[in-house]
């Protein structure tokens, strides 16, 4: 089979398609035939060997990729044939392999691609998804927020403004440059179930805190969720409200966001970051997911790349180019 196998860390160079030997499974194990395999910016961070404390050291050669979808073609030990031939997605978690034609993965991580919903798509929820749930939790939003989601254009903040739009908040859908307009303009039309408002900005024009003002007859922001840091996510919280919250959960932008306790103090603000502590039930996250895209509350934007292109979907989210989700497609 084909597979994209790394020998050595480094640049997104060192992603090479191979031919391998296709896996077998082993006790309580499936193996999917991939149709969709997610990109997540920690695969970066492991190909760089830069992956978090949180999880174990790559071992190379490896093949990268931890979110899939596709059609089980063959059953281990202990698992039930019933499920040969079923459409499936599933976070594979830290033994990765999912940036290949076959995937091994647990049964019991399997969830079921609902009727209606594309691989690729399942394959945004079943990674991206949950962490966007995991957010929304964090963050208690309400039909009465309205909430600046920086990075709207990406895989993650897109949901999160879908699931903004889908509770009923006003969502402040932050994009960076006109290239990416066209994926936030998908956002506001999901289904007609979506009952909140959108206002979309092009963060690289630095006058969005007065155009955003403006288009919210100068209401303050209630809630950031941040995903990117740097100048965009600093002048988003200067923007918020007294007693505002703001939930962290990565620097796409390579810069944290600098906040200090004179923004905490001076304006009653609440500072949250959901990620890097234990979660007590991914599955469940996921399966939330899941059903928010079977149900049309999210339409995850998909940016699908061959996948003899992993090393092109990698640098497509370095250098911040991606419009959804990025998905390999075998």
């Amino acid at each position: 089979m084909r597979a994209i196998v790394q020998r050595e860390f480094g640049a997104s160079d060192v992603l090479v398609l191979e031919h391998v030997p296709r896996p077998e499974p082993g006790d309580g194990e499936v193996r999917v035939r991939v149709a969709a395999a997610g990109v997540h910016a920690v695969d970066i961070d492991l190909r760089r060997g830069e992956g978090p404390a949180s999880m174990p050291e790559v071992e190379l050669p490896m093949t990268p990729g931890r979110e899939i979808a596709g059609t089980v073609d063959a059953v281990g030990a202990g698992v039930e044939a019933a499920l040969l031939g079923t459409s499936v997605v599933a976070h594979v978690g830290f033994r990765s392999g999912g940036y290949a034609e076959y995937a091994l993965v647990s049964a019991a991580a399997l969830h079921a691609v609902p009727d209606g919903v594309t691989f690729s798509q399942a394959v945004a929820s079943i990674g991206t998804g949950r962490t966007a749930q995991l957010v929304l939790d964090a963050a208690g939003l309400t039909a009465a927020d309205t909430v600046i989601v920086p990075g709207a254009s990406g895989g993650l903040g897109s949901q999160l403004v879908q699931l903004a739009l889908s509770s009923g908040a006003t969502a402040v859908a932050l994009y960076g440059g006109e290239g990416k307009r066209a994926v936030i303009e998908q956002l506001a039309h999901v289904d007609g179930s979506h009952p909140g408002r959108m206002v979309a900005l092009d963060a690289t024009d630095e006058s969005w805190p007065a155009r955003m003002a403006a288009a919210l007859d100068g209401e303050a922001p209630s809630l950031l969720l941040d995903g990117v840091g740097g100048a965009t996510a600093r002048a988003a919280i200067e923007a918020l409200a007294r007693g505002a919250r703001v939930v962290i959960f990565g620097w796409s932008s390579g810069e944290v966001v600098r906040i200090d306790t004179d923004d905490i103090v001076a304006r009653s603000l609440t500072v949250t970051v959901p990620l890097g502590r234990p979660i007590a039930d991914l599955r469940a996250l996921e399966a939330r997911a899941i059903a928010a895209t079977a149900e049309g509350r999210t339409v995850p934007p998909v940016d699908e790349h061959p996948l003899a292109e992993a090393a092109a979907a990698h640098a497509a989210i370095e250098q911040r180019r991606q419009r959804g989700k990025v998905v390999l497609v075998p």
